[in-house]
Order: structure tokens, then C-alpha cells, then sequence
């Protein structure tokens, strides 16, 4: 039996299967103009028609809207569930699913009580008249939460969570690789999964296609697909006057799987990768990678992390608030392992894109595509807008 020597031997003759594609996706779901104090002004007085604007407005607002969401999983019977404090939401949401017989729809609703940005009512005296009078701050809070777990037909399991008070920010969160599973099963297409992601596919080329349509477009639709469909704050009134809900990204992850032809191959593909890479987080390697000019200036660490559990080790690089990992998943039922390269951009300011969803150049092409970096012969490959 011949043994690969190198990682560009392994990567030629040892890869059956090979995927790219958006991983999760964590959006943040606001009003632009009601995200600073004069926004909100403008709201009440010239929108609403309030004479003056005061946080004492927002309190109908909030009861309404809790009473609408409560009312709403009353009367489709959706489960309220209380979440504790510690607890894996994904795995209640994992548990629910398994009884879920509806193609689509929602899981449950989950409430939970968590810190958020809000506005407030701060009293202030005219220096000259020593009349006091109201004034808007931002602040923060602990208020409820409102988690909507549901199951889409195009994107399968997501969930939408809502801040309950003013000025009612959401959270949306998406997973590429089930979007794609739910595009395959459409079109008829086979295919082996693997944890969050693809161990083959009858028509990989296909399978590739299908993740690299996915965009800025449709999930914008998903978004207000669901919005229609599902308790908010806003009136029709609010929305023809441009109160409408936009989206950025909070954090966004790209994959690359790549599946050995057996666990020998791989093992010998990471033992290389280690060996001939442990100077990747230095500076000047960084900065090839990520196509980006680091020098004194630019925050962060800047080292190679190689983190062992049990017997699996993991690679990561870090480049600002966001980084790029490398580690093993096994191929459930069969002897094949994957390699898995992450990138997780925490912050897109750190490549110079704004935050806002439609500056992500995500269809089309591959965005902050992540190659095979760990491979020197590979770097130049890398490319990160």
C-alpha cells in the first residue's frame, strides 16, 4: 500500500467528496431609524403625532405586542417554553423537532430573559426656566426574550428571536447546509449527511450550485415571509411610513468539507498541516491569508493554536475579531473522516464591508471562501474580501 507524503497528495488523490458553503448565519434584524435617540423623536412626534415624546409611549407598545405573541402560540397551539438559565436551546429545539410532523411551521416558542439595548425617559431642567422636562437616552435592560423556533420548507430549522420592548430588535439565525439538504430533497437528489453538513451527494456539482445561489436575496425573503406570518410590533401605518425591518450580519461562518477516502489519509493530511504550519498566525503569514495588511496598529493576537480533545486536534488562526479553524469530523457508519475548514467573521469591518446584508457578496460566488489555507502551497487560494 502506497502512502501519501504530502498534503497536496492527499488533496489530488485522496478527497471523494468536496463542498463549499455557508455555514451559519447570526443576523441582526432592526429598524435603521429607530437606532439612535432622535430617530425615536422623530417616530412618536412626526409619525405617531405625540406632543411629546416619552418611554411612557413605548409601554402600550410592548403589551400589545407580548399580547399578540402570547395569544398567537395559544391559538395554534404552539408550546410556550420558559427557558432556564444554562440551557442548550438547540437542544430543546433538537428534542421538539423530533416530534414535529408538519413540513412547516412552528417548533415551539421559547422566552427567555436577557440584556438588550433600550430607550428610556431621562428627566432634564432648562438652565434658564428650571422647568424639567423628558428626554430619550439609550440604556439597556433585562427584558423578556421571545424565541420562535420554526421549520421552513426552503431552509429547514431556523429561528427568529424578538426583543419585547422598544424599539423591538430581532435576531434571525440560518443554516446554509440545511437550506441545501431541503433544495436536494426538492429536486429529488440523494444525499449521505453528515453533522451540520454533506458526507456525499448523487450530483455534487448540483449540491455546489445550490449553495452558492444561496444570498442576500433569499434570505431577505425568508425574513419576510415569516414576518407576515408571525406576531411583530410595527402597523401596516409604520411600515408605509419606512418603519420596516432591515438586516446585518452579526456573525457569518463559511465552510469547506472535504472527505478522505479513509481515516489513514486523513491523519496523515493533519499530521502534515501541524507540522508544516505552526508559523501560520505569525503576522506575516496572516496577512497572506486573509489578504490584508497587518502591521503594529492592527488589534489582536496573532498566533497558531493547536488545541487537542481527546485525541482530535483542531488548528486556528485568528485575524482580528475573526478567525479561521481546521479539524476532523467522522462520517457516521463508514470508516471516511472529514476535514473541516471554518471561517467565522465576527465583525465585517475587519475586511472593509459594511454590516448591513446586502453588501455581503454572497451569490454568485464564493465569499470569504475557505480553502485549503493550512496547505502553504494553498495560501495564495485563500481569498477573504
Amino acid at each position: 500500500m502506497n502512502l501519501p507524503h504530502s498534503v497536496a497528495e492527499i488533496l489530488d488523490n485522496h478527497v471523494t467528496f468536496q463542498l463549499e458553503s455557508i455555514d451559519r448565519m447570526y443576523l441582526n434584524i432592526y429598524v435603521p431609524s429607530l437606532q439612535y435617540e432622535g430617530g425615536v423623536v422623530k417616530f412618536f412626534r412626526s409619525h405617531r403625532g405625540q406632543p411629546i415624546t416619552s418611554s411612557a409611549l413605548m409601554s402600550p407598545m410592548t403589551k400589545s405586542f407580548v399580547a399578540a405573541t402570547e395569544r398567537f402560540a395559544e391559538e395554534h397551539q404552539i408550546p410556550l417554553i420558559p427557558f432556564e438559565k444554562g440551557q442548550r436551546k438547540e437542544d430543546v429545539m433538537a428534542e421538539r423537532l423530533r416530534h414535529f410532523d408538519q413540513e412547516e411551521g412552528v417548533v415551539f416558542l421559547g422566552r427567555a430573559q436577557e440584556k438588550a439595548p433600550v430607550f428610556r425617559t431621562e428627566k432634564r431642567r432648562n438652565p434658564q426656566t428650571s422647568q424639567r422636562y423628558p428626554w430619550i437616552v439609550r440604556s439597556t435592560a433585562m427584558v423578556n426574550h421571545y424565541y420562535w423556533y420554526c421549520l421552513d420548507r426552503d431552509f429547514g430549522p431556523f429561528f427568529l428571536k424578538f426583543c419585547s420592548y422598544f424599539p423591538y430588535t430581532a435576531k434571525l439565525c440560518v443554516n446554509g447546509h440545511e437550506y441545501a439538504k431541503r433544495q436536494l430533497e426538492q429536486e429529488g437528489i440523494t444525499y449521505q449527511a453528515l453533522d451540520n453538513g454533506f458526507a456525499s451527494c448523487a450530483d455534487p456539482q448540483r449540491l455546489q450550485a445550490i449553495c452558492q445561489q444561496l444570498g442576500p436575496e433569499q434570505i431577505d425573503q425568508l425574513l419576510r415571509r415569516w414576518l407576515a406570518r408571525l406576531p411583530h410590533p410595527f402597523t401596516p401605518q409604520d411600515h408605509a411610513a419606512g418603519y420596516r425591518y432591515d438586516l446585518s450580519i452579526l456573525q457569518a461562518e463559511f465552510s469547506l468539507t472535504q472527505i478522505l477516502d479513509r481515516p489513514l489519509s486523513g491523519r496523515i493530511f493533519f499530521e502534515e498541516i501541524i507540522r508544516e504550519n505552526l508559523d501560520l498566525g505569525r503576522p506575516d503569514q496572516v496577512q497572506l491569508i486573509f489578504d490584508r495588511r497587518v502591521n503594529q496598529r492592527t488589534p489582536g493576537r496573532f498566533r497558531t493554536r493547536v488545541l487537542t480533545e481527546g485525541v482530535i486536534p483542531s488548528l486556528h488562526v485568528d485575524y482580528k475579531s475573526s478567525r479561521i479553524k481546521q479539524y476532523f469530523k467522522q462520517v457516521p457508519g463508514v470508516s471516511q473522516v472529514g476535514a473541516r475548514t471554518e471561517t467565522t467573521v465576527n465583525n465585517p469591518r475587519d475586511f472593509y464591508l459594511g454590516k448591513r446584508l446586502s453588501n455581503y457578496p454572497l451569490s454568485g460566488r464564493s465569499a470569504f471562501r475557505p480553502t485549503d489555507v493550512f496547505s502553504k502551497s494553498n495560501v495564495s487560494a485563500m481569498t477573504v474580501p
